[in-house]
């Protein structure tokens, strides 16, 4: 049976994952420890290991012992009770001795990481690309990014923020009057936004939220992803409408995997994903609400043609179910075909095509393990269930995906981008129609990619948090 490693975990333990059986290739056991902390531990402890989602690496007190010995054995059989799983079996025991020393020798040696800067020019198969960092402070977690007009865009900051970037550069000026935000760790908080196709005439945008009805913050508290839509004038966020809130009684306690992107198609209809809130069974459940896709009108209102119209039994704005944590999706430019990019467990992030009423599977069927190491479905294909097109192994935390429409990468043009925050890189896949045929990737270590835009000047916008930036790249 094939497996998954982890798609998003806050430890570092969990960037690749534990799979005792996982074939490491002759070539990584000439990795140096600096190679194998940047491919497996960077994306949550930072690439200078001052901590991002995981704590710092730089440091003098250490929980389970910082000298060499203990540092071997938290890697290697991990920490009881926590998200720190052993790590035999996925590094060669080469690789984690040179890691720890790399770790141990930074602690002396800071030169070793601070003098680490990455190039603002970076060779790719078919372009040498100019890397710009446009915005390196003002963010907080920031989420998702969408342009308004040519100069103007907006980005959501997880804690319940909504900035302005003018002529790209952040306004200092705040957004008030946000809806509150809860649940605001690495999955959950104020999540993607969206822009009305007519926002020029009606100024609508779209807000995606961890909610709860008491506005709490106990994540104790029942809660659900939430979609409204309102307008922001004169940097006040004004006549909000709701367009999605389950009742209280569908709302869960101390959920995750929330979601949530948008996705506007080229008829109008608005999608928006919701991930399955640490509920894995519920995501084949109808009438529940968590690891679904859903499609709804830009008022909120349900299509007649959802594949559960006129069904009052269930939730009638689900378009497909049996879906892990959905964070990226795209519409082909040419084709009209959506693409949607989600998390495994431990190893298989998958890359699906949407379908109307389709079932993803999860967690009957699943390539991927649990955290805890233990099996979560003995089936990989069963019938009437859908395959993804590709998936990956290890987990590269897939999360926003882009085609590319820009005229300045002519030669990347219908190129699917895809960017993870585990492994921190920026990928090109290369479609035919349900196949990936080549993927590159362009960019790695410059940060948890969680959002992707191509801009109204045909540049490539790439939003991380962790660090939080925005970076502008421009092909040569």
């Amino acid at each position: 049976m094939k497996r998954r490693l982890s798609a998003a975990s806050p430890c570092l333990n969990l960037l690749l994952g534990f799979i005792s059986f996982l074939v490491i290739p002759d070539y990584s056991l000439a990795q140096t420890g600096a190679e194998v902390y940047k491919t497996y531990c960077a994306g949550c402890h930072g690439a200078q290991l001052q901590g991002s989602v995981a704590p710092a690496l730089l440091k003098k007190d250490w929980k389970h012992g910082g000298d060499r010995a203990s540092l071997l054995t938290t890697i290697r059989k991990g920490v009881p009770a926590t998200e720190m799983i052993k790590w035999e079996g996925v590094l060669s025991e080469k690789q984690i001795e040179a890691v720890v020393d790399y770790i141990l020798k930074a602690q002396t040696s800071p030169e070793l990481v601070k003098n680490n800067e990455l190039p603002l020019k970076v060779q790719t198969k078919r372009y040498t690309l100019t890397i710009e960092k446009l915005i390196t402070q003002g963010l907080n977690g920031p989420w998702g990014i969408e342009f308004t007009d040519a100069t103007h865009a907006l980005i959501t900051g997880k804690t319940g923020e909504l900035y302005w970037m003018v002529n790209g550069q952040l306004d200092a000026r705040k957004i008030t009057g946000l809806p509150h935000v809860y649940g605001y760790d690495m999955v959950g908080g104020l999540m993607d936004l969206a822009i009305d196709l007519d926002y020029a005439k009606n100024g609508w945008v779209y807000l995606a939220f961890s909610h709860n009805s008491q506005n709490s913050s106990d994540k104790k508290t029942p809660g659900m992803t939430k979609i409204v839509r309102g307008k922001v004038r004169d940097y006040q966020w004004v006549d909000e409408q709701t367009l999605f809130q389950v009742p209280d009684s569908l709302q869960v306690s101390g959920g995750t995997r929330w979601g949530c992107r948008f996705l506007f198609d080229k008829k109008g209809y608005l999608y928006f994903t919701i991930g399955d809130m640490n509920r894995a069974q519920d995501s084949q459940i109808l009438s529940r609400p968590s690891g679904k896709i859903y499609r709804i009108n830009s008022d909120g209102s349900i299509p007649t043609d959802n594949p559960l119209y006129g069904k009052e039994q269930y939730l009638q704005a689900i378009y497909s179910w049996g879906n892990r944590n959905v964070e990226g999706l795209a519409q082909h430019p040419v084709t009209g075909v959506i693409y949607a990019s989600e998390h495994g467990p431990q190893g298989g992030d998958e890359l699906n095509i949407l379908k109307k009423g389709a079932n993803y599977g999860w967690p009957v069927i699943t390539y991927g393990i649990d955290y805890n190491g233990k099996v979560i479905s003995n089936e990989t294909h069963k019938e009437g269930m859908e395959q993804p097109i590709t998936y990956w192994t290890p987990s590269i935390a897939v999360c926003p995906i882009e085609f590319v429409t820009s005229p300045r990468f002519s030669r990347w043009q219908n190129d699917l981008l895809v960017g993870t925050l585990k492994f921190e890189e920026l990928r090109r896949l290369v479609i035919d129609g349900d196949r990936v045929v080549e993927q590159e990737v362009l960019l790695k270590g410059y940060g948890r990619v969680r959002d992707l835009k191509m801009g109204p000047d045909g540049a490539l916008y790439v939003l991380t948090n962790t660090p939080d930036a925005l970076l502008r790249i421009t092909p040569k």
